[in-house]
């Protein structure tokens, strides 16, 4: 599970977003709405779907809880910012460096993923979180929601120790 280290350019999203926790998990509502109405974005750069989670930038990761709050949004890249449905909102996603695992599997086995990434590579590799930016995952389309075969890019953004 060594992920590669890439470079993004920023990239200009169109979405929705919902304040949530894992506790209080709104994924399925934000996906619900979000999905009919992205046929109304007429200047889409690709046809993968980001789910950004934007969180605290003074969260320590060992403190996280399934009581810990975050943004969480779902969106397209987009061209510009010129014609933003109504019920949408713009979001820029900054560009940086990122470490980008592939996963492959449903929902219910993505936990022991998420320790592996943030306790056990990350503290052995030459890179630190920099929560200043979004985390996201990238739904391609070998994407396939909750199904064991089903697989996403989760993008992690790190800096150098």
């Amino acid at each position: 599970m060594t992920p590669r280290i890439e470079i993004l350019p920023e990239k200009k999203l169109v979405g929705k977003s919902i304040r949530m926790s894992i506790a209080n998990d709104k994924t399925f509502e934000l996906w619900r709405s979000f999905m009919p109405q992205r046929k109304g974005i007429k200047n889409i750069m690709a046809n993968e779907l980001y789910c950004l989670q934007v969180y605290n930038a003074s969260l320590d990761f060992n403190q996280f809880t399934p009581e810990t709050e975050f943004a969480k949004w779902a969106a397209v890249e987009v061209s510009d910012f010129a014609q933003i449905p109504e019920g949408m909102e713009p979001v820029t996603l900054e560009g940086g460096l990122y470490a980008v695992f592939l996963y492959k599997g449903d929902v219910a086995s993505f936990p022991p993923f998420f320790k592996y990434i943030f306790f056990e590579w990350l503290p052995a590799s030459e890179y630190e979180l920099d929560n200043s930016r979004p985390h996201f995952d990238l739904l391609g389309e070998k994407y396939k929601n909750n199904d064991p075969e089903s697989e996403e890019e989760i993008w992690v953004p790190v800096k150098k120790k």
